[in-house]
């Protein structure tokens, strides 16, 4: 794995149509070949074979698989805020069951298409600052869109929107990243409805007698 910040940037930018799909070719090759081959056999030469171009035109994209797996991994992260940023642009559902059940069904849109290639991406993905400052980036999207339906729904009682938002955001998104990635098939649906059964309680179950007070929803 590079050892410098250099080694996981792209080498160059297409600015051009022509380039950008052929760098576009590289990342889908490269995706395949890490699912079929795993990382460590998930070399260059292969992913250039599967893209068909040449090894020195990968080079000129990329310096190393590195590089090309941050970027996937990027893309992938990218995909996932989209897909939440969509969401906030439409009114919610009413039920607050069918809130929460459009949040996991999002992250597991955004996991299912190739678990072998998400285990590559958890066990082998280099963690440069731009990709941390990324994934802090959309996480804090995600929690603050989270913090916003659990203040303004009736349904809600549980008395700490922010602590809550935080649990639901990394509860689905641990959730479903393990199990969709670890070897062995789970089923999708049986796994969105015990989430959001387990989530749906959590948020709207009644308060227990005699919890103490903490900072209610809206509170400072």
């Amino acid at each position: 794995m590079a050892s410098g910040r250099r080694g996981l940037r792209p080498r160059k930018q297409p600015r051009q149509a022509r380039a950008e799909l052929t760098r576009q070719r590289i990342l889908t090759a490269a995706a395949h070949v890490f699912a079929e081959y795993g990382y460590a056999a998930g070399t260059t030469n292969r992913i250039a074979e599967r893209a068909r171009v040449s090894i020195g035109s990968l080079y000129q994209y990329y310096p190393n698989k590195d590089a090309i797996l941050v970027e996937l991994i990027a893309r992938h992260l990218h995909a996932g805020a989209e897909a939440v940023s969509g969401r906030r642009d439409e009114e919610p559902p009413e039920s607050f069951e069918e809130i929460i059940r459009g949040l996991v069904r999002l992250a597991i849109d955004n996991h299912h298409d190739d678990p072998r290639l998400l285990r590559v991406m958890a066990e082998y993905g280099p963690r440069s600052p731009e990709l941390l400052t990324k994934v802090a980036g959309y996480e804090r999207e995600r929690i603050a869109y989270t913090r916003e339906l659990l203040e303004r729904h009736p349904e809600v009682t549980v008395e700490d929107t922010d602590v809550a938002a935080r649990l639901i955001v990394t509860t689905v998104e641990f959730a479903v990243h393990q199990l969709i990635a670890a070897p062995g098939s789970i089923d999708t649906t049986r796994l969105e409805n015990e989430l959001v059964a387990m989530l749906v309680r959590y948020v709207t179950a009644p308060p227990a007698a005699g919890a103490a007070e903490g900072p209610g929803r809206g509170d400072a």
